[in-house]
């Protein structure tokens, strides 16, 4: 994949010197080919582990809101469903006449 000049942006950083020696040592070790490269992954790493984070959090309110309306604001039962109880409630009662 090329990329041109209107494809990338600059990115300039002012840092302590120890922390760009202490970065510079974990890109070597890293096996990455300069502080760069190492510098970016890092970003790309944390920036996705944050948005993928967020977008859970999100889900999971919106799964809350849903469960909580459910619960609060449920549905008239389906006419199978009213079926289907009444006739547990026979199997029951018949059921309980056998074995007593």
């Amino acid at each position: 994949m090329s990329t041109t000049t209107s494809d990338t942006a600059r990115f300039d950083a002012r840092l302590p010197k120890e922390q760009k020696l202490l970065f510079e040592e974990a890109a070597l070790l890293g096996g990455y080919r300069n502080l760069t490269d190492f510098i970016f992954a890092a970003a790309q790493d944390k920036a996705k582990e944050i948005i993928k984070e967020r977008e859970q959090v999100i889900a999971s309110e919106r799964d809350s809101q849903i469960f909580f309306d459910a619960i609060t604001n449920p549905e008239k039962p389906a006419q199978t469903l009213k079926k289907a109880l009444a006739d547990y409630k026979s199997f029951v009662a018949k059921s309980g006449k056998h074995n007593g």
